[in-house]
C-alpha cells in the first residue's frame, strides 16, 4: 500500500486534484439525498449506499490513467453492446419497459453505463482519427457504431435515454474536431426532417413510436385536452413548483394536497424529484439545484480546455454534455417545457445504476485533471 501511494505521488500532484468539483457532486449528492427521503422515505438508505459506492468508484478511477483505460475502447464497445441485447433478452420488465438487468442485489440499468462507456470510445476513436475526422467516411463509421446502442435503448422502449444518448453524440463529434460547416450542412437537413418527422408522429395510426408515446407529445401539445390522463403528471408537477413560492413550503411537508402525498405524481422519487423541490423548497432551493448542476458542467469543461490531449478534453466534454443535456430534460418535464419522458435528474433522482455511473464520469474527468501537470 506504501509503494502504491509512493507511486501516486510521484505520478500525479495533489493540488491538480480539482476539490472544487468534487465539493459540488458531494453537496447536490447530499441535496439528492434529502430529497429522495422526502419523495419516498423508503428507498433513502439505498441512495445513500448508492451515494457511497459511487464515492469510491468515483476515487478509484480518478487515481487510473484514463490513457490506460481508452486502450481497452473496442472491449468497451463490446462489453455495451453485450449489456444491452442482454436486457433484451433476460431484462426485468416494469411499468411495460424492459430496461434493467436483475443481478440480485441490485437491478441494473445498461443504458445508464452506456453513456459513459460511449464517451470513453468516441474519446479514444476520435482521438486517433484526429486529422481524418472531417472525412465522410470516418463521420460515417462514428455514425454506425452509434447505431447498435441507440436502436436497441429505444427497442427497451426508452426514448429518452435515446435522445440523451444521440445529443451526446453530436456534441462527442462536435468536440473531436467536426468542421462547422459540415455542423452547418447538417444542421440545414435535420431541423426541416425532424420537423417533418414531429408531423408524422402525430398523426392517427403513425407507426414510429408507440401509442403511449405519441399521446404524451399530443397532452405537451394540447394539455387542457388530456388534462385527466396523459397531461395529468406535468400539469400537476407545475402547480407544485409554483405552490412553492420563494422559500417552498418545507422539507418533508405533511401538507395532503402535495404533490406526493395527494399521489399527484407517480415516481416522485425519480422522473418528477424537481417538483418536489420547487414545492418543498421553492424557488431558492430549485436555484440551488440548478447552480450545483451548471457549476458541476463548467467545472468539467474547465478540466477539458486544460487536457492534455483530445481525448482528456472529449472525455470532459462529454461527461459535462451528459449532465447538462439529463438536467435539461428532466426540469423541462418538470416544467412542462418538453413532452413528458422519464429521465432521472444528474446526483438527485433516486436510482443506485444513475447515480454511480455518474460518478464515474466525475472519476474521469478527476484523472484528466491530474494528468495536467503528471510529468512535471
Amino acid at each position: 500500500m506504501k509503494v502504491f501511494i509512493q507511486n501516486l505521488k510521484h505520478r500525479y500532484h495533489i493540488k491538480d486534484y480539482k476539490f472544487s468539483l468534487v465539493a459540488f457532486v458531494l453537496a447536490i449528492s447530499v441535496v439528492g439525498i434529502f430529497i429522495v427521503g422526502s419523495a419516498q422515505e423508503s428507498f433513502q438508505f439505498k441512495q445513500i449506499i448508492g451515494v457511497i459506492i459511487g464515492i469510491a468508484a468515483m476515487i478509484i478511477i480518478s487515481l487510473i490513467d484514463y490513457e490506460w483505460i481508452l486502450g481497452f475502447y473496442w472491449i468497451l464497445y463490446v462489453l455495451n453492446i453485450v449489456l444491452l441485447v442482454a436486457v433484451l433478452l433476460f431484462g426485468v420488465k416494469v411499468n411495460g419497459a424492459t430496461r434493467w438487468l436483475n443481478l440480485g442485489f441490485i437491478q441494473f440499468q445498461p443504458s445508464d453505463l452506456t453513456k459513459i462507456l460511449m464517451i470513453l470510445f468516441y474519446a479514444r476513436f476520435w482521438m486517433k482519427r484526429e486529422r481524418a475526422v472531417n472525412d465522410k467516411w470516418t463521420i460515417i463509421q462514428g455514425i454506425a457504431l452509434i447505431l447498435p446502442s441507440l436502436i436497441l435503448i429505444y427497442k427497451q422502449p426508452n426514448l429518452s435515454n435515446t435522445i440523451c444518448l444521440g445529443l451526446l453524440f453530436c456534441v462527442l463529434m462536435f468536440v473531436g474536431g467536426l468542421s462547422y460547416k459540415f455542423i452547418g450542412t447538417v444542421l440545414a437537413i435535420i431541423i426541416p426532417a425532424a420537423v417533418i418527422l414531429f408531423v408524422i408522429v402525430i398523426q392517427p395510426n403513425q407507426q414510429l413510436i408507440h401509442q403511449y408515446q405519441q399521446n404524451r407529445i399530443l397532452a405537451w401539445l394540447e394539455p387542457e385536452k388530456y388534462e385527466d390522463e396523459e397531461a395529468y403528471q406535468q400539469l400537476n408537477s407545475v402547480m407544485a413548483i409554483g405552490s412553492g413560492q420563494l422559500t417552498g413550503k418545507g422539507y418533508k411537508s405533511e401538507v395532503t394536497t402535495s404533490v406526493k402525498n395527494g399521489n399527484f405524481i407517480s415516481e416522485p422519487q425519480t422522473d418528477f424529484i424537481f417538483a418536489i423541490i420547487g414545492e418543498e423548497l421553492g424557488f431558492v432551493g430549485c436555484c440551488i439545484v440548478i447552480i450545483l448542476l451548471l457549476l458541476i458542467v463548467i467545472s468539467c469543461i474547465s478540466v477539458g480546455m486544460k487536457a492534455r490531449d483530445t481525448g482528456g478534453r472529449i472525455i470532459c466534454a462529454g461527461v459535462a454534455a451528459l449532465i447538462g443535456i439529463q438536467s435539461f430534460i428532466n426540469i423541462s418535464v418538470a416544467t412542462m417545457l418538453v413532452p413528458n419522458t422519464g429521465i432521472s435528474l444528474p446526483f438527485v433522482s433516486y436510482g443506485q445504476t444513475s447515480i454511480i455511473c455518474f460518478f464515474m464520469g466525475i472519476g474521469l474527468v478527476l484523472n484528466v485533471g491530474l494528468q495536467q501537470n503528471k510529468y512535471q
